[in-house]
C-alpha cells in the first residue's frame, strides 16, 4: 500500500517500484527461513520504461532529490541481484484492464485469455 501522495506518474511508479522491492525482499528472506532454496533473483516488471532504466542501468543519474531514497532502494536491490526489473508494454500488461481506459481492440486481447481458459483441462494436465 502506497502511503504517499506523488504529483507525477514517474514519481509514483518509482515509489511503486520502492514497494514492490520492499516486498520482494521481506517474502524472500521468509522463504529462506523456511528453508526454501531460491533460484535467482525475483523478476519485476514495470510498465514505466523511464523508471526502469533509470533505475537498471548503474551509469544513470537522479536529477530528482525527493525520489532518491527509492531509487537508492530498489537500484541496490537490484545490484545485489535480489531483483530483476524488466518492462512490460501496456498492450501486454494485464493490470491494465482494471486501472485504465483502453481500446476495445487491445481490452480484447489481454481479457480473452483471462475470460476463456478451461480450468478442467488445465487442472487435470
Amino acid at each position: 500500500m502506497q502511503k504517499t501522495v506523488e504529483t507525477s506518474t514517474y514519481g509514483s511508479k518509482r515509489v511503486a517500484a520502492r514497494i514492490a522491492t520492499e516486498f520482494a525482499i521481506k517474502y524472500r528472506y521468509a522463504l529462506l527461513m523456511l528453508g526454501v532454496e531460491l533460484d535467482g533473483p525475483t523478476r519485476m516488471f514495470g510498465e514505466n520504461n523511464s523508471v526502469i532504466l533509470n533505475t537498471t542501468i548503474p551509469s544513470s543519474q537522479l536529477k530528482k532529490k525527493h525520489n532518491a531514497i527509492a531509487y537508492h532502494h530498489v537500484r541496490e536491490a537490484i545490484s545485489a541481484e535480489i531483483i530483476h526489473f524488466y518492462h512490460i508494454p501496456s498492450v501486454s500488461n494485464f493490470a491494465d484492464i482494471l486501472t485504465k481506459p483502453l481500446p476495445a481492440t487491445i481490452f480484447h486481447i489481454l481479457i480473452k485469455p483471462l475470460l476463456f481458459q478451461n480450468a478442467w483441462e488445465e487442472a487435470m494436465s
